[in-house]
């Protein structure tokens, strides 16, 4: 779809600046054809916003000759022909406006002169020339857009494939170990297995494992670090993808803690609602701290993966309010891995 057609703000948009150039069409009418100003725009302001929608049609010529694998020449002619061809179609219309007005009455017999002709043709081969100008800035916009798009998805990718490395890794050596000894304790001492495997389970939690984290960074940051990890008995059994929270915990120490002289709490809150797991990382941050650091791939990331396995059920909102950096993430309930 074109992107003008997308939204009704923009095509309100677009149709008021055509508003404006039949205002000038109108002007132009009025001193060549020898009408008053009221009956040029008569004629001028249905006739523009029909070549409006006519001008659309400059955005698909510049996508079907791109810049980049096109030639000059070519882009050149196919300009020049289009705009003669879209203007000479908008000439037929307003011919036949005018002469549909002229028969109603509104307008003098005079008017069929062809004073407006060769003004009305010459205008609409600039405004169809200016409209795939324009066409090829939007193609160049999206372009970039879908450049960037990539550039993430690739870095969301790298991102998955270096946590199923360390995943691979843990696996077969960490979990065996565990695994086995877990298999020894069964019939020698089975209380410790089953508190061994308690302990596993808690290990491999994304609270306890962020909880382990902050204790690593608050060795590092001493005093200026406190932490206050909470969550509701419900919300324990509820399960989020691997090393979810890992990125914005690791943000709120790096952009938020690492800023500030004095001391700071990271906060962070796990809540269970009926089918909603609902996730709140807060941290303080120093308002003039420099804005090039603010949240950087990882949150991105975190955005892509639950965008990927929950689409619009889940959500993640950021927001910077007197002070404090707060991420909040709101997903469907689950109790089984992702």
């Amino acid at each position: 779809m074109h992107p003008i057609l997308a939204r009704g703000s923009r095509l309100a948009l677009y149709l008021g600046l055509w508003v404006l150039v039949s205002a000038l069409l109108a002007q132009l009418m009025a001193g060549r054809v020898g009408l008053s100003w009221r009956q040029a725009a008569l004629v001028a302001l249905p006739a523009a916003l029909v070549y409006a929608f006519v001008c659309l049609s400059a955005w698909y010529v510049a996508r079907s000759l791109p810049i980049k694998t096109t030639g000059t020449w070519r882009i050149l002619l196919t300009g020049l022909l289009t705009s003669l061809l879209s203007s000479a179609v908008w000439l037929a219309i307003a011919r036949f406006w005018l002469s549909l007005l002229v028969a109603r009455g509104w307008l003098p017999e005079s008017a069929r002169g062809g004073g407006y002709q060769s003004l009305i043709f010459g205008f609409g081969v600039l405004l169809y020339l200016l409209s795939l100008a324009v066409g090829y800035l939007l193609v160049m916009f999206e372009e970039n857009r879908a450049a960037d798009r990539r550039a993430l998805e690739v870095q969301v990718f790298a991102r998955e494939a270096e946590l199923r490395s360390l995943r691979s890794q843990l696996d077969p050596h960490f979990l065996f170990n565990c695994l086995h000894s877990i298999s020894a304790l069964t019939t020698a001492d089975p209380p410790g297995a089953r508190r061994m495997c308690l302990l596993l389970g808690e290990f491999l939690r994304e609270l306890k494992l962020v909880d382990r984290f902050l204790a690593v960074e608050r060795i590092r940051f001493g005093d200026r670090l406190d932490v206050d990890l909470s969550s509701d008995r419900d919300s324990d059994a509820c399960l989020v993808p691997p090393l979810l929270l890992q990125p914005l915990v690791e943000n709120a120490v790096t952009h938020g803690i690492a800023h500030l002289l004095d001391r700071g709490t990271i906060r962070i809150a796990a809540s269970r609602t009926p089918g909603r797991l609902s996730i709140v990382v807060e941290n303080p941050c120093d308002p003039d701290r420099p804005r090039g650091t603010g949240a950087g791939v990882g949150v991105a990331n975190v955005h892509a993966r639950l965008r990927a396995l929950y689409g619009g059920d889940a959500v993640v909102n950021s927001t910077e309010r007197e002070g404090v950096w707060r991420m909040e993430l709101s997903l469907p309930v689950s109790t089984e891995a992702k």
